[in-house]
């Protein structure tokens, strides 16, 4: 049996204000193609499928349009909810699927697996919708279901209790964040490093694979407990992380291969640096003049208004950030401090300087400028 294994689609996401619906669309139509080329079984979707609770109606019609293409493809489709999704919104059309398309939402499914046969025999796939601890542990009051780890734990206990009855080969589908994962910037707008709700590998004992989603990078943390991540780009953290799918090959014994598919990127997320003159004439910067840009201008003090600036050379800069090299140390001194201190007109014209401009008084041509004007007043005043 041959396995696709994506995740955090986010259907409905912006980036920077920027609608990604048609970028995502056209993703999704290149791993349908991947899907008939590679002779695909079933297509995992591992949680956040959507990117808010309430998607907008083009989100839906994405969704629908994708599923019907994949299964049209050949294959058969296992959608789980994630943190991102409505559960309810989410399921609330799943008796109304074609055959073959399969939305898990409901926590008291855990356990229930979708069987689907190949020549070999039975897959048995365990779907593990989102499960937040506060929301459903009245459901196994019993159990004492205070973090991820403990909801996960006994999840996992419902999916090998119910594989050792029926036995054969099997895949579990869960959206969390697991022990080993590089938490990078700008993988999942919830992940704080110190502030983690962590899943131990260990939890994921049993099936032949497991198919996790919440991290937006492919990650192996081991053999058989792989992310897919997101099939596009969503923050510039992520520029540099390939976007695609694992194709999971299952053969009579269980975990065969897996082969990593890319998916092409619409648009090159780049990080440029350099002074705001340098973004603007540099040759090095070229490359990017097509490309979404986050340009990072290293000029000792604000310049003004940079993005309409850049926005002449890079017709897709979404943000600027000043980020001035070589700032001076501190020295100590308050603005009130260095007003006092000031004795002349022109020291206190430098001290105002150093205060609005990151520490960078007059230089010595501005310096010329201030005494210049000081005179010329001071010469009119005389003069009245």
């Amino acid at each position: 049996m041959r396995i696709l294994h994506t995740s955090d689609w986010h259907i409905g996401r912006s980036f920077h204000g920027h609608s990604t619906l048609d970028a995502l669309r056209g993703v999704l139509e290149v791993l349908t193609q991947q899907v008939r080329d590679h002779d695909i079984d079933v297509v995992i979707v591992a949680g956040d499928v959507f990117d808010s609770a309430a998607p907008a109606s083009a989100c839906y019609t994405l969704l629908t349009d994708a599923l019907r293409d994949l299964s049209d493809a050949g294959a058969q489709i296992i959608v789980t909810s994630g943190n991102h999704d409505s559960a309810a919104r989410l399921g609330f059309q799943s008796a109304l699927l074609r055959d073959g398309i399969h939305v898990v939402t409901d926590p008291l499914t855990v356990g229930t697996p979708i069987t689907i046969a190949d020549a070999h025999g039975p897959v048995h796939f365990y779907g593990v919708p989102f499960l937040e601890p506060a929301l459903v542990r009245h459901l196994w009051p019993a159990v004492p279901l205070r973090s991820q780890r403990e909801t996960l734990a006994h999840a996992m206990r419902l999916v090998n209790d119910d594989l050792t009855e029926r036995g054969g080969r099997s895949v579990a589908i869960a959206h969390c964040f697991a022990a080993g994962v590089d938490a990078t910037p700008g993988v999942e707008r919830e992940i704080r490093q110190g502030s983690l709700d962590v899943v131990p590998l260990s939890t994921f004992d049993g099936p032949d694979y497991i198919a996790l989603g919440h991290i937006h990078s492919r990650q192996t943390l081991s053999d058989r407990v792989r992310y897919a991540g997101a099939p596009l780009h969503y923050s510039f953290g992520e520029g540099d992380k390939r976007r695609g799918s694992w194709l999971i090959e299952l053969d009579a014994a269980g975990l065969a291969s897996v082969e990593w598919l890319d998916l092409p990127v619409p648009r090159r997320l780049q990080t440029l640096r350099g002074t705001l003159d340098e973004l603007l004439t540099s040759a090095d910067f070229a490359d990017a003049e097509q490309s979404w840009v986050c340009a990072q201008y290293t000029d000792a003090t604000p310049q003004p208004d940079p993005m309409r600036r850049l926005l002449t050379r890079f017709p897709h800069c979404a943000t600027v950030v000043h980020a001035p090299e070589g700032v001076r140390d501190a020295d100590g001194l308050t603005y009130a401090g260095r007003v006092r201190a000031a004795r002349s007109d022109a020291e206190l014209i430098d001290a105002f300087l150093v205060h609005v401009r990151e520490g960078e008084g007059a230089s010595e041509r501005e310096l010329e400028l201030i005494r210049d004007v000081i005179d010329e007043r001071s010469l009119a005043e005389v003069s009245a």
